[in-house]
């Protein structure tokens, strides 16, 4: 999922505003600031990291044309099952022999700007003892690092979840940063089937809001990322509904924490249907309604979650291919892992088979990106769907 320039707010409006459907125009800016709202007189408030130019920097390199980011931050829970659908137990050797066959792919830099690490990967050495990052970095990828700690019930909700993490972020964020990680992510979710509810959207948008100022403060770009779920039976205008209010809440809270515009990187799930809707949406449909949204709210980039590769591709080339001001890359995981693991298969002799496939859809995302993918020689592989009701990292 996904990369973003790097972006500047003219003067933030009153939330109430953005809710209703205005239009928030940005430009790139003479200074790093950021202007928040007061009815009587504007007060800007300037970014405080010592950071901001590496921060800039950072989000430049990561959204370089024709590449986007490859997510490997799958927890160890969520890896053993990846591990199990291909024969192989959960343990420590088989996740870095797995990660290693990943980073190490020859030439991956060419078409992935930035990998999005577990916390054990960071601190982890390839199977032939070299560090992770270091593999990264000799790639020209920027690390990254998932910083959150997980979904858990939000009391009074109606059964929705809220992203736990923020004690102790500080200091996380900071070993982070020396062992490495240059841009963070926090994984929080929206639920359509069960509302969502305002408590929900609210405490999703102020989680990410302070994460992201923390992550600056300690020289990580933050992903900023409400991830609006696939589940559910309701059609695209839904989606758009509820994508709409969710992004208009997280831009308020942005500003309301003084987080720096232009070193973040904004990422945000392509409009679509449910999973189990009965109405699907060709390419051209989603393209048209994910525009429309960045138009109104201007977050440029995109996540995956659960289609199959090919119909990840395809998307993300009918929004590159439509006229539009941003970067509109790719952050995906399964979208570019899933026939990459299963060629594979836990077997050291397919290790330069499996790497070849990951690159193959690194490049077809690459392409992707520039609007220049065509869909030739695609395997039936690629096709298939890896949409998981409730799914759980």
């Amino acid at each position: 999922m996904a990369s973003t320039s790097l972006l500047k707010a003219s003067p933030v409006l009153d939330k109430s505003e953005w809710v209703k459907g205005q239009s928030v125009l940005f430009r790139q800016p003479s200074s790093a600031s950021v202007v928040l709202p007061n009815r009587a007189t504007s007060l800007t408030v300037r970014a405080a990291s010592s950071y901001a130019d590496e921060l800039v920097k950072t989000a430049k390199t990561i959204a370089s044309p024709g590449r986007g980011i490859l997510a490997m931050d799958e927890s160890n829970a969520t890896c053993g099952k990846r591990l199990d659908s291909i024969g192989l137990e959960n343990t420590e050797a088989n996740r870095q022999a797995y990660r290693t066959l990943l980073v190490s792919a020859p030439g991956l830099g060419q078409y992935i700007s930035g990998a999005i690490l577990f916390e054990e990967t960071l601190y982890q050495s390839t199977t032939e003892g070299k560090k992770m990052v270091d593999v990264l970095v000799e790639q020209n990828i920027v690390p990254g690092i998932k910083v959150d700690k997980g979904l858990v019930p939000l009391v009074g909700s109606n059964n929705e979840s809220w992203c736990q993490g923020l004690d102790g972020l500080s200091s996380r964020t900071a070993a982070y940063y020396q062992q490495g990680a240059r841009f963070a992510k926090w994984r929080t979710v929206v639920s359509i089937p069960n509302g969502p509810s305002a408590l929900a959207v609210k405490e999703a948008a102020w989680g990410l809001a302070r994460y992201a100022a923390i992550s600056q403060d300690s020289g990580l770009v933050p992903i900023v990322e409400p991830e609006i779920l696939l589940d559910g039976e309701h059609d695209i205008d839904r989606t758009y509904e509820v994508a709409e209010k969710v992004w208009a809440e997280v831009f308020f809270y942005l500003a309301q924490n003084n987080v720096m515009f232009e070193g973040i990187l904004l990422k945000t799930s392509m409009v679509t249907p449910g999973a189990e809707s009965k109405d699907r949406a060709t390419p051209e449909q989603v393209a048209a309604y994910t525009l429309k949204l960045l138009r109104n709210r201007i977050p440029p980039a995109f996540l995956s979650g659960g289609q199959s590769e090919l119909e990840a591709t395809l998307n993300l080339n009918a929004m590159n291919q439509a006229p539009n001001p941003w970067h509109v890359s790719f952050s995906y995981a399964r979208a570019l892992q899933n026939t990459c693991l299963k060629t594979w298969g836990g077997r050291a002799e397919n290790v330069n088979a499996a790497q070849t496939t990951l690159l193959a859809r690194a490049k077809a995302n690459s392409l992707a990106q520039l609007g220049k993918y065509t869909g030739e020689g695609e395997s039936e592989e690629a096709k298939e769907g890896m949409f998981v009701k409730g799914y759980t990292y």
